[in-house]
């Protein structure tokens, strides 16, 4: 499962020839997530309250990259890196 990105301790991961709805997987130590790329909602599992915001934000800057990384990951290529929240 290649990382996309990374920051304050979150990691952001997708899986290669994953099944839909277009989602990423978040992990926050022992917390992991799932998203929903088109509607940021949590698909299933939870995080810190802190950690699903900063996740949230993210993502809302970065939609279009991670479909562009989904579609990727669809097809077995490897998804491009996507800069981190700062």
């Amino acid at each position: 499962m290649p990382t996309i990105s990374q920051f304050y301790g979150i990691i952001i991961r997708m899986f290669f020839a994953e099944h839909a709805p277009p989602h990423f997987h978040a992990e926050y130590g022992e917390h992991k997530a799932s998203i929903n790329i088109q509607t940021l909602e949590v698909l299933d599992g939870n995080l810190p309250r802190r950690a699903l915001s900063l996740t949230l934000d993210w993502a809302e800057l970065h939609q279009d990259e991670l479909m562009i990384d989904w579609d990727k990951c669809r097809l077995h290529h490897n998804p491009d890196k996507i800069k981190p929240l700062t």
